[in-house]
């Protein structure tokens, strides 16, 4: 391909010494995320394994386009970037948005304020062990307490952007390349999270012979006449979640501004969705549910293709030795926690199965990880609105705010 021609779909950089970079362009870019969704989608169509244990079909695709990458990268011919950072930050926070927007007070008092709390205590309860876990295989593996906290609830129940955040703290307190191993745990933790949810609740449905209640729906489908999607209603609701979404960044600045917390922008969409939600609701003005479940699909496909065809794999190679025993511990104790704790505490039903493939996705990767278990878990299973709507909302509001405040006190007493 001239260069005249390649310009059109990214730049190519080649340096003396150096593998060559080429980085698609932003439509480019979207176009390959799009391959990456309609393949996930097939492979999961034909494979009935992967739909039993309920694999997002982004992550499917997603790992093996990454494999791809990582083999030209290594083969020393070519390494692809991707030009992702504007639209992964849209996708995720609208997607938050949506998954805020459906948080009414009504499915508060629907759920039962023990469960509100029991997913609280949960998500505390599971950071604490995850650091002193961590910690304690840290140590016996000789890795630096700092780094495997990086490997811990830094990483893992924070995501990437929580281990950013600590990276620079823990390197300025002796802690070599934090940042480094902190991203890298956390790229992996995503590949776990999804990974481990949908066979989780998959082991618990079968086990305890599960049933989803016929008569839970989603809100779209509980009227007498089902709502079609219209152009008018789509492209009102879509200006509605763009102003909410502008709405939650003075909710992100308060919190920001609230000493020892560090919470990522969604969290400020999330709000924003919750608040505007029920306001509407007083008000009694149309609400338009079915458009913001199908902008919430749309964003999360989106945006899982888009993380997971960017992993650079090759990155994960310096530093797996240590810092994978401590990842491994990780992931089973994640999957023993779910099992064994998050399953009883959620009321040991098929909602309490979702809502644990919900916590593995989270307490492994991120936010929208769980939203993915879950869903892919509903779509083979059967549908849970309590799950679906308060789980990854209200145990993400628990995580941003404890996690980055036991971080902070706990890597005091490690040192």
């Amino acid at each position: 391909m001239s260069p005249d021609i390649m310009k059109y779909f990214g730049t190519l950089t080649a340096k003396a010494g150096a593998v060559p970079v080429f980085k698609f362009e932003y439509l480019t870019t979207l176009g390959i995320a799009a391959i990456v969704i309609f393949l996930g989608r097939f492979l999961v169509s034909k494979s009935r394994l992967l739909r039993k244990y309920a694999i997002p079909a982004p992550v499917v695709s997603g790992i093996i386009i990454s494999i791809i990458i990582a083999i030209f990268k290594g083969s020393g011919t070519v390494a692809f970037q991707f030009d992702t950072k504007i639209m992964k930050d849209l996708c995720q926070n609208l997607f938050f948005l949506c998954v805020g927007y459906g948080f009414s007070t009504k499915l508060i008092h629907r759920a039962g304020g023990k469960l509100v709390a029991y997913i609280a205590i949960a998500a505390a309860l599971l950071i604490t062990c995850q650091d002193v876990l961590g910690v304690l295989v840290g140590k016996l593996v000789g890795l630096h307490p700092l780094l495997a906290l990086q490997c811990s609830s830094a990483s893992m129940s924070g995501g990437v952007g929580t281990a950013s955040a600590f990276g620079p703290i823990f390197e300025a307190r002796g802690a070599a390349n934090a940042t480094t191993i902190g991203v890298a745990a956390g790229t992996m933790g995503n590949i776990m999270g999804s990974l481990i949810g949908g066979p989780v609740a998959a082991f618990l449905i079968k086990k305890h012979n599960l049933k989803s209640d016929p008569n839970d729906r989603p809100e779209s489908e509980t009227k007498d006449t089902v709502v079609k999607l219209e152009n008018q209603r789509m492209v009102v609701a879509f200006a509605y979640s763009l102003l909410f979404a502008a709405l939650g960044m003075p909710i992100w600045c308060l919190f920001n501004h609230i000493p020892m917390l560090s919470m990522p922008k969604f969290i400020g969409c999330l709000f924003a969705g919750a608040i505007c939600r029920n306001i509407l609701e007083s008000l009694g003005k149309d609400t338009y549910v079915p458009e913001f479940n199908a902008i919430s699909d749309m964003f999360l496909e989106l945006y899982l293709a888009l993380v997971l065809m960017t992993i650079d794999i090759t990155a994960l190679a310096p530093v797996a030795g240590q810092m994978g025993v401590v990842l491994l511990a990780q992931a089973i104790f994640m999957a023993l926690f779910g099992i064994f704790v998050s399953y009883n505490m959620f009321g040991r039903d098929y909602g309490a199965a979702v809502m644990t493939a919900g916590n593995c996705g989270w307490g492994c990767g991120s936010g929208p990880n769980a939203v993915a278990n879950e869903k892919a878990v509903m779509e083979e299973y059967g549908w849970a609105t309590v799950a679906w709507v308060l789980y990854p909302s209200w145990s993400v509001i628990c995580d941003d705010i404890y996690n980055p405040i036991f971080l902070s006190i706990f890597s005091n007493f490690v040192i």
